[in-house]
């Protein structure tokens, strides 16, 4: 698995009232998040990123108005709706 740092100022952290533990959760499920809605990384590898079980990150996708349902056209989703 590959690392990534970067320094967060204090200032920054201290504006937020975050830890470094909470800065650190934060960084992670939102580069999980933008990995999942920009690239289209499978959401079992951005749970993995963001430290979360798929259950949590399907909720947290859900909490920032992210959808796991992907379909091309209004056709396509009344279809599959028909289909359930």
């Amino acid at each position: 698995m590959c690392q990534i740092a970067f320094d967060i100022p204090n200032e920054v952290l201290y504006d937020t009232k975050m830890s470094k533990k909470d800065a650190l959760a934060f960084a992670r499920k939102s580069v999980a998040l933008c990995y999942y809605v920009q690239n289209g990384v499978s959401l079992g590898y951005c749970a993995e990123i963001a430290g979360m079980s798929k259950q949590q990150f399907i909720k947290y996708l859900g909490e920032n108005g992210v959808s796991i349902f992907k379909f091309d056209d209004e056709e396509e989703f009344l279809e599959e709706l028909n289909n359930a």
